[in-house]
């Protein structure tokens, strides 16, 4: 693969403060010399975006509400991002756009980092049916005996989701429903991006289980400060930002970067 001519992270403005930091850090370490930068695109404007990206060799990162949009703009999709359906890295390969989707290995890694959970036969409640929730699942799929059930705003995705995943996945009628017997709860919503909003209350989380918000913010979510304050083992998405942003690094580029460098930039 031919060194990538700009590296960008396209989607929600939010999402954008730490990614071009970490990136950045690796990319230091690595001595490239090359600048991660961030670009906010509308939904109407993203298959001509990603033309001229095509067009200039470039790589980069997906993130909401993008995601799914991007896969469809990839001339090919590695099997895991045709797996889940979203592609959150790309890069250019003789001239055509190429999508990968590390969340599946960053959502494994951050899981086994922060819980340590015995993840075969476990129960996972998701909460959410995007691209998010489906890397979520092609990550459980992987877990022996584990089973996982959807709960979202829109019933349609999530039966559509469910449907994909028909050997590991059900709709849940309830939040109650969901979070009945789970030993983990994953927030796959873009709830406590920003404001306070939290995906389910706390207190509705069965004692013992473990939370694990995908979305991330500087001084982590109100949902993971409210489940720990409940006593629940909790945590953002800031490790799943690392690891994918780092496995998106080794696509890019053929070389492992520099984790420690990519921690140090964030906190």
């Amino acid at each position: 693969m031919e060194r990538p001519g700009r590296l960008v992270l396209l989607g929600h403005p939010v999402g954008h403060s730490l990614s071009p930091a970490m990136q950045n850090a690796a990319l230091r370490s690595a001595g490239i010399p090359l600048t991660y930068e961030a670009l906010d695109v509308t939904g109407a404007r993203l298959a001509h975006v990603a033309a001229l990206l095509r067009d200039a060799n470039a790589a980069g990162n997906v993130t909401v509400p993008h995601k799914e949009a991007f896969a469809t703009l990839c001339a090919r999709q590695s099997p895991v991002a045709g797996r889940v359906g979203a592609v959150n890295a790309f890069w250019t390969e003789d001239g055509a756009l190429e999508g990968d989707n590390t969340d599946v290995g960053g959502f494994e890694s951050a899981i086994r980092r922060h819980f340590g959970l015995p993840v075969d036969g476990v129960i996972v409640a998701v909460l959410g049916a995007g691209g998010a929730a489906g890397a979520v699942l092609a990550a459980i799929e992987r877990w022996e005996g584990a089973r996982a059930r959807i709960v979202a705003r829109s019933r349609p995705r999530a039966v559509a989701l469910a449907r994909r995943f028909a050997r590991i996945a059900s709709v849940a009628s309830s939040v109650q429903e969901a979070l009945s017997g789970a030993a983990l709860v994953v927030n796959a919503t873009p709830v406590g991006l920003e404001g306070d909003a939290l995906p389910v209350e706390p207190v509705l989380l069965p004692a013992g289980a473990a939370a694990y918000d995908l979305t991330y913010r500087r001084g982590e979510t109100p949902w993971v400060h409210a489940c720990r304050a409940r006593g629940l083992r909790a945590a953002d998405g800031l490790s799943m930002l690392i690891e994918q942003g780092a496995l998106s690094f080794e696509r890019w580029f053929g070389q492992a970067p520099d984790r420690e460098a990519m921690w140090r930039a964030v906190k």
